[in-house]
């Protein structure tokens, strides 16, 4: 038999931090409602929480009326204290994450995932990073896809890609990703060495209407610009083979094409570089990374490295280092 002077038990439950801000958030929205919709909680299920913590506190936290809630003085007391409360520890929170972040960065060897297309570029970033990095993993993916290598960025499957867009294209995913000029320069025309016009400084490209033409593929606009400037010299082009860097050198060295390529291309035998006159054409190359991603802390080095490659493939090209003499604006 139950002793009637006995007092009731109290109903008790640890206070939590989230318990907190469920006080801060209904205080905040005046209504459970609103506060229910903000937390994302349905309102019944907001309700039956702030019955258990009234209970284990002791109280009433709120006063319920037709336009809404307000705090009792138990439920100021509560706020007063979740106004120091919550900030303090979120704040912990994020210091806390942040100092293992820095601690986990500074003691784990780097790695370096780089995507690209094909070029010479991506061999000199890889041979400076392992260079400066002689402990740490380079690896390299290849794509003539720039909407292949934007995707491995963003779902951490690459650390950087290093690409080229068409003149002032946008790369893809530009909202999500940080991308970085590297260079711009000139698009070239690769020559059998005995092509009547090999021996030029500059060839215009009206003169080679009546020649078939070799470019690498891609899910840009250059073929779109390259008919384009073809069409303003009043030719359109006769054939366009769209294959990789090796078959389009073959091709230029049996004389079934012309070539189209990058002004960085390296000295190979049996072939001459010339630019186009006028520079119809331009070859923006991009460096790029996902913003939140641990590699974004060395984004900046990765770029300079990435001009740095780019300087050294530029001198080694003896057509390009006359026309950048010849252009020094450019």
């Amino acid at each position: 038999m139950r002793d009637r002077g006995a007092r009731p038990k109290l109903w008790r439950m640890d206070l939590e931090l989230r318990h907190l801000k469920v006080i801060w958030a209904i205080a905040e929205a005046g209504s459970l409602t609103r506060a229910a919709t903000g937390l994302g909680l349905a309102q019944p299920a907001l309700s039956a929480q702030l019955k258990r913590l009234e209970r284990s506190l002791g109280g009433e936290l709120f006063v319920r009326g037709q336009h809404g809630v307000r705090p009792t003085p138990l439920g100021e007391l509560v706020l007063d204290r979740a106004r120091v409360l919550v900030p303090a520890v979120t704040e912990l929170q994020e210091e806390a994450r942040r100092f293992s972040q820095e601690r986990a960065a500074s003691t784990r060897l780097p790695r370096f995932r780089l995507g690209g297309t094909h070029g010479p570029l991506l061999g000199g970033l890889v041979d400076r990073l392992a260079t400066e990095h002689p402990e740490a993993p380079v690896t390299t993916y290849t794509t003539w896809s720039n909407s292949e290598l934007a995707a491995l960025l963003i779902e951490g499957r690459i650390d950087y890609a290093l690409t080229g867009v068409c003149g002032e294209s946008q790369p893809p995913c530009s909202g999500r990703l940080v991308w970085r000029e590297v260079a711009v320069d000139p698009v070239f025309l690769m020559l059998r060495e005995d092509h009547p016009y090999a021996a030029r400084e500059e060839v215009a490209l009206g003169d080679l209407a009546d020649e078939r033409w070799a470019n690498v593929p891609g899910d840009g606009c250059f073929a779109e610009c390259f008919a384009a400037a073809c069409a303003r010299v009043g030719f359109t082009p006769d054939a366009v083979y769209e294959t990789d860097t090796a078959s389009c050198v073959h091709l230029v060295q049996v004389g079934r094409a012309v070539g189209l390529c990058r002004a960085t291309f390296p000295p190979t035998p049996g072939i001459e570089t010339r630019p186009i006159a006028g520079s119809p054409l331009m070859w923006r190359h991009v460096l790029g990374w996902y913003p939140d991603s641990p590699a974004a802390e060395a984004g900046t080095s990765a770029l300079d490295h990435a001009r740095a490659a780019h300087e050294q493939a530029a001198a080694a090209s003896p057509a390009y280092a006359r026309w950048r003499r010849a252009h020094p604006r450019a």
